[in-house]
């Protein structure tokens, strides 16, 4: 067959399936990445000009204001996300724990900084739980107030009406998302599309607005705002929640679909909903009680709350959905505890369900929507954890661009300070809400925080204390192998240890109990790689340590599934056989004893000895058969 059949060019079917795929993730990313801030407009305008704020309700001050918005989409969103953290990939995944192992990688060099930038981008991971509680009860919230403008009378069911549309919410996750997320897309584009026509269709009464599209008068607005420059930022930083979603969501889309999502559809629409706003309130200043609702004609009304409601629930399903993912990741990473994880689909690994997860998260979102009971009250709570995630993206980026990319020094240090002053501007007006509301993000985030450092902390000293009470596994095995004494069980053993130097525990108690040793003996270690996904070439490890014995290394990414019993049929290319229904899995179970000494405080070993019984099964995490597990236990002094 000739050789010049490669190199002939692509057809039209081939390039026709390229066009329908890009398509197809483009439209996805429509309903999954753009869901948190296609809903902002319900409730940014509103609050940008809400009393505490100070701005003045005349046409300066609106075209000032919808300008600052303007280019505020257009340098945090487009310039700082779209055009330059995307290109911050993970071998092809985002996200702040993405990040953070790219940044520590970056550092290899330098123990010190690595530690301390682990640290930052886990605490950047925790506020993402106060995102993920604060979204749907705004969300939902803001969509279900639109009832009291339909009729006033209806005010007081908007509480039990965002309530039980949040229940409804969280008791489907369980089933997946498959069913509902084919809905996504096609909502999501009416949604934008609803926006933007009802925008322009007020531009078109109100021209003047489009003067916002001038920087001089975001800056004016700025300027003229002094001491109370912070309140407004504050308010406006509202149209920019949902940011860090461009990236988080990059490995399930791309980043092409992102792009294209975003300058086709989704900026124009966001920028010509709030001209539009803008447009509404110099006309009628009496619409601010609820600018967004009146852009509609009375008989719209209806409609617009029931797809506002829709694209709540799609925005909140976003973060609820990256929330199980989030909490996989720091499992895999080492920095909780494991957890129950359900597969929702068959074909997709990345659908889970997390009970417990779901119903943590339900809980805090209840206790938002009822305790703060409005969208107004809500956004002095919103912003803050969003805010200082981005800043800590910034701050990450600059060692991911400096010493990851080599990029000259002033190219580095010049990007960095441009987008860390706009980061720091915007905490700054989320901060002064800080006893207004502020302080929910933050405080869910420093507990998080606090049990995921005392878990990492205390299985680091967990594992420091095993190896010093432990033995060195190649002479213990050489011992074994002449031994000729010990019975030989007909079958293969694999013993799960977390050092691959030591012996396992459950290996020393073994032979203590039952006396018999097993005809093959896999020594396994299970190592999660600071990468998403690690290839099929690369899962697995084989090291011969003596007759019947093999040191095994599994590796994984930290996106991947641990599937352990699968990865071991690969044992076979290296001259092990792994029968699957003849393997017996020992695993060391750890009843961890809180000490006086050093290590933790006292408290803190409690809180980890605690998270450490409740912890999943070692079985379940790695997906190993429970009618070929044996668990034994030991007791460890930290």
């Amino acid at each position: 067959m000739s050789a010049t059949l490669t190199t002939s060019p692509p057809s039209a079917a081939s390039t026709d399936a390229r066009r329908q795929g890009l398509a197809a993730l483009t439209l996805g990313a429509l309903g999954v990445v753009y869901g948190d801030i296609g809903t902002s407009p319900l409730y940014t305008m509103q609050e940008v000009f809400a009393p505490h704020t100070g701005v003045p309700l005349d046409a300066p001050h609106v075209v000032g204001a919808v300008s600052v918005i303007f280019w505020a989409l257009m340098l945090v969103v487009t310039l700082k996300y779209v055009v330059l953290i995307l290109r911050a990939d993970n071998h092809g995944e985002g996200g702040g724990l993405a990040l953070t192992a790219l940044a520590s990688s970056a550092v290899a060099g330098r123990p010190a900084l690595k530690h301390a930038l682990l640290l930052l981008g886990v605490f950047g991971a925790t506020l993402f739980y106060g995102d993920s509680v604060i979204t749907p009860a705004i969300s939902v919230l803001g969509a279900v107030e639109g009832l009291k403008v339909l009729e006033p009378g209806l005010k007081p069911f908007v509480v039990p009406v965002a309530v039980a549309i949040l229940v409804g919410l969280f008791a489907i996750q369980r089933f997946g998302t498959t069913l509902v997320g084919r809905f996504f897309g096609p909502v999501i584009v009416l949604w934008f599309v609803t926006l933007g026509v009802t925008g322009a269709v007020q531009v078109a009464h109100q021209p003047g607005i489009l003067a916002a599209l001038n920087p001089l008068e975001a800056w004016h607005f700025l300027i003229e705002r002094g001491w109370h420059l912070l309140a407004t930022v504050g308010a406006i930083v509202l149209a920019l929640t949902g940011a860090e979603a461009l990236y988080a969501d990059m490995g399930h889309f791309g980043k092409r679909p992102i792009r294209l999502a975003w300058t086709g559809l989704v900026l124009p629409c966001l920028a010509l909903n709030y001209m539009g706003q803008g447009a509404l309130l110099i006309g009628n200043p009496q619409a601010i009680e609820s600018p967004f609702y009146r852009l509609f004609p009375s008989s719209w009304l209806l409609p617009a709350v029931i797809l506002a409601t829709l694209a709540a629930i799609i925005a909140s399903q976003a973060v609820i959905s990256g929330a199980y993912s989030m909490t996989r990741q720091a499992i895999q990473l080492g920095f909780l505890p494991r957890m129950a994880v359900r597969f929702t689909s068959a074909s997709e690994a990345g659908q889970i369900y997390m009970p417990a997860v779901n119903w943590a998260l339900l809980v805090g979102v209840l206790a938002a929507v009822v305790g703060f009971g409005s969208s107004s009250a809500l956004a002095s709570a919103y912003g803050i954890a969003v805010t200082l995630t981005m800043l800590i993206t910034t701050v990450l980026t600059f060692f991911v661009v400096r010493d990851g990319w080599r990029l000259p020094v002033p190219v580095a240090t010049g990007a960095t300070a441009f987008f860390l002053g706009l980061d720091l501007l915007l905490v700054a007006g989320c901060a002064v809400k800080f006893f207004d509301g502020g302080w929910f993000p933050l405080v869910l985030g420093l507990l998080l925080y606090l049990g995921m450092s005392t878990w990492y902390r205390g299985r680091a000293l967990l594992f420091d204390r095993l190896r010093e009470d432990g033995l060195a596994l190649q002479p213990f095995v050489d011992s074994l192998s002449r031994d000729t004494t010990l019975p030989r069980a007909r079958r293969t053993a694999v013993y799960a240890v977390a050092d691959p130097g030591m012996v396992p525990l459950a290996l020393l108690h073994n032979l203590k109990h039952n006396q018999v040793l097993h005809e093959r003996n896999l020594v396994l270690t299970v190592h999660f790689a600071s990468v998403p996904f690690v290839p099929a070439d690369q899962r697995i490890e084989v090291q011969p340590l003596a007759p019947g014995f093999w040191r095994v290394t599994l590796h994984f990414g930290f996106m991947e599934t641990p599937d352990v019993p699968a990865a071991l049929q690969a044992a076979a290319q290296h001259g092990v056989e792994v029968p699957m229904f003849e393997t017996t899995y020992f695993l060391s179970r750890e009843s961890v004893v809180p000490t006086p000494g050093p290590g933790m405080a006292q408290w803190r070993e409690r809180l980890f000895a605690a998270l450490s019984r409740n912890a999943g099964g070692v079985a379940d995490f790695f997906r190993l058969p429970h009618n070929a597990v044996v668990e034994l236990g030991t007791r460890v002094q930290i």
